[in-house]
């Protein structure tokens, strides 16, 4: 072995440069490809939501209601109300009462009206739990497809009846839907969320994707997101194309149905909010709005609230802001119903009837004639009714 040989074994082996022995693996974009790869990416993003409802069987039958389990999935309940209005059907909007609490699917009132009219000619878009400050939000960011329908849009007074329902006080107060609500302004006293939450709760509203994500963990994942879930389904798959409408339970009742005397006859004190200074009444009149600016006609169902249950100072301040709001609706030019209280044993509690009271209700609403030249269908019963 001569030196050369000695010197060449002797020697480190040189680092080996990736770039020079496989080619350079940097890859440069110009500003049209930059361009071109924004647009694909936000095109797939826009397109996801909407081949999923090519997929995903929604047929919803006669008394149809979102079920309780999908009550925060909003891209459910555009769909829905989209998929309504395009079967020129009369969209019955509002909280709980309109859902039905303490009613199975088929003792509701949009039930009842679809049995007198002798035909599926009402569609259930109550929400459990959707207050007016969040129902103006809904409306507002996922009510587009309603348009150029009849609303028959239901105010239940017990959003009034406290400071604490009116959303200004109460820190421990439960607040449902809180993405829905304002988030900066106007100010809602009882919502405490960072300011990271709450343009997060903004942004979401204008992200299609975003919402149609929301729509796969509600209905499929649990509520849980796609890791949590993996986690605790190791070996399962998270979506599989369905066979059938979105998952959830829609047709028992959420409550007992008993009168509200044999849960608690305890007669109530409320200290109902003013009109003029109350969140929850300035934003179901904002809800009004927006329904109207789509060419919606617009028919307003207030109460009926149980006054059976409440004290009579109670009773008189409850009297004096139902005249109110009919002044309101009257003076804006708004159809409206608005009924005294149903028998005492027809409701389960404060606002929401039982079977028999939403039945009672929509024999009512059908001998109104305002609701008659409203609805436009074949006349039911021979007696008009005035709204007391």
């Amino acid at each position: 072995m001569n030196s050369e040989d000695t010197t060449k074994q002797n020697m480190p082996h040189a680092r080996r440069d990736p770039a020079t022995e496989y080619g350079e693996v940097e890859v440069r974009l110009s500003l049209r490809e930059w361009i071109g790869a924004v647009v694909v990416a936000a095109l797939v993003l826009w397109l996801a939501p909407v081949l999923w409802e090519r997929v995903e069987p929604f047929q919803p039958g006669e008394d149809y209601r979102i079920p309780y389990d999908l009550s925060g999935d909003y891209w459910l309940f555009q769909r829905y109300g989209r998929l309504a209005a395009g079967q020129s059907k009369t969209l019955v909007i509002g909280d709980s009462v309109v859902w039905g609490e303490y009613v199975t699917s088929r003792q509701t009132l949009v039930h009842y009206l679809n049995a007198l009219a002798g035909q599926d000619r009402f569609a259930n878009l109550g929400v459990d739990g959707m207050y007016p400050v969040a129902m103006a939000g809904l409306l507002d960011y996922y009510g587009d497809g309603i348009a150029d329908s009849r609303v028959l849009l239901h105010f239940n007074p017990l959003w009034l009846a406290s400071r604490e329902h009116d959303l200004q006080a109460g820190k421990e107060f439960r607040l449902n839907h809180p993405e829905l609500i304002p988030q900066f302004v106007p100010d809602i006293p009882v919502y405490s969320a960072s300011y990271s939450d709450r343009l997060g709760n903004l942004v979401q509203h204008y992200i299609p994707l975003r919402t149609w994500v929301r729509h796969l963990q509600v209905a499929y994942l649990g509520n849980l997101d796609l890791p949590t879930w993996t986690i605790d389904h190791p070996y399962g798959t998270p979506v599989r194309i369905p066979a059938d409408s979105p998952p959830g339970q829609g047709e028992r009742p959420r409550h007992e149905p008993a009168t509200w005397t044999r849960r608690d006859p305890t007669l109530q004190d409320y200290h109902w909010v003013e009109l003029s200074d109350s969140l929850q009444w300035r934003s179901f009149r904002r809800s009004v709005e927006i329904l109207r600016s789509r060419g919606n006609t617009v028919f307003v169902l207030v109460g009926p609230f149980n006054k059976h249950m409440l004290e009579p100072r109670s009773r008189d301040a409850y009297r004096l802001r139902k005249g109110e709001m009919e002044a309101w609706l009257r003076a804006n030019g708004i159809a409206y119903f608005a009924p005294d209280a149903l028998r005492s044993e027809l409701y389960a509690d404060a606002s929401h009837p039982l079977s028999e009271g939403y039945a009672e209700l929509a024999r009512q609403l059908f001998a109104d004639e305002a609701f008659r030249r409203f609805d436009g269908g074949p006349r039911v019963g021979t007696t008009t009714g005035v709204s007391k």
